[in-house]
C-alpha cells in the first residue's frame, strides 16, 4: 500500500468570496498559505493598522502580491474620539481600490475579518444597491456575536458620493448598474403612463 502525500488546504476562518475577483479574510496565518497561494492574488488590502507578521509579508512578496496597507495610511492616533468605528477615508479608498479591476484578484483583510472588512463590504453592498436589511444580514453572518451596532450605523450613514469610481470597473458592477438603470427607466415609464 503506497502513501500519498496530501496537502490539506485550510482557508482562513473569515474567508469568503464577495464578488468575482474580490475576496475577504481575517489575518492570514501560515496554516492558510497553501490555500491562499491557489488563488494567485494580485493585491492584498490590509484595513487594520496592525502590520502583518514577517512570515505573512514574505508569503505576499514570494507570491508577487502587492500589499496595500490602508489601515496604516489612514490611521490617525491623534484623531478626536468619534462614534465612527472606521474612517470615511479608509472606506472611500478601500472601495476605490477594490472596484478597480486592475487590482483583481484582490483580498480584503483586517485583524478579525469582521469589523473593518465587514464595514467595507457593507458599503460596497450599499453602492451595489442592496437593501439595508440584506446588507446587515450578510454583515451579521460573518460577525456573529461580535457584530457591532456602530459598524451597521456607519454603513447606513456612509455617503457614497465620497467615492470616485475608477475607470476600470469590474464587468459584474457594470452589469448591475445597467440592470438598475433599466429597472429605474421602466418604473419611470410606468409612472408616466399612470399620469
Amino acid at each position: 500500500m503506497s502513501h500519498v502525500n496530501v496537502k490539506l488546504l485550510t482557508p482562513p476562518e473569515q474567508f469568503g468570496i464577495v464578488e468575482p475577483g474580490i475576496y475577504r479574510s481575517d489575518m492570514l496565518q501560515p496554516l492558510h498559505f497553501p490555500f491562499i497561494k491557489q488563488i494567485n492574488f494580485k493585491t492584498v488590502v490590509m484595513l487594520s493598522p496592525e502590520i502583518p507578521n514577517r512570515v505573512t509579508s514574505n508569503l505576499m512578496e514570494e507570491g508577487g502580491m502587492k500589499l496595500v496597507h490602508l489601515g496604516m495610511a489612514t490611521w490617525k492616533p491623534t484623531q478626536p474620539s468619534t462614534w465612527r468605528p472606521v474612517s470615511e477615508e479608509l472606506i472611500k479608498e478601500g472601495l476605490e481600490l477594490i472596484l478597480n479591476s486592475d487590482t483583481h484578484p484582490i483580498l480584503i483583510m483586517c485583524t478579525s475579518g469582521i469589523h473593518e472588512t465587514g464595514t467595507l463590504v457593507g458599503c460596497l453592498r450599499k453602492l451595489e444597491g442592496w437593501n439595508f436589511s440584506s446588507i446587515i444580514t450578510e454583515y451579521r453572518a460573518y460577525a456573529g456575536t461580535k457584530a457591532r451596532y456602530v459598524n451597521e450605523q456607519f454603513i447606513e450613514l456612509f455617503d457614497l458620493d465620497l467615492v470616485t469610481l475608477p475607470e476600470n470597473l469590474p464587468i459584474w458592477l457594470k452589469d448591475q448598474q445597467d440592470m438598475l438603470a433599466e429597472e429605474q427607466a421602466e418604473q419611470e415609464a410606468k409612472m408616466l403612463k399612470q399620469n
